[in-house]
């Protein structure tokens, strides 16, 4: 179960990872955020924020209505 859910649906980039990163500030270290989304480029987005940050690309998926979700685990402090 996450933390926190972040609705970035109908929003572009770099939105859903930016409502992202400022979830894992209110989650902390070792915490969950899922967002959902539905820009395409928010699968790749995520990735690299991940590599970037250090987090933790915990789920990537899409569903069949378009909506793509993704789980991230704080892994430092943002």
């Amino acid at each position: 179960m996450p933390d926190v859910l972040v609705d970035a649906r109908g929003l572009l980039c770099p939105l859903p990872v930016l409502r992202a990163k400022k979830a894992l500030k209110v989650v902390g270290p070792g915490g969950l955020v899922t967002v959902l989304a539905t820009d395409p480029a928010s699968v790749r987005d995520f990735r690299a924020f991940c590599q970037q940050t250090g987090c933790e690309l915990v789920e990537a998926q899409a569903d069949a209505d378009g909506v793509f979700r993704t789980i991230i685990r704080n892994r430092l402090s943002i």
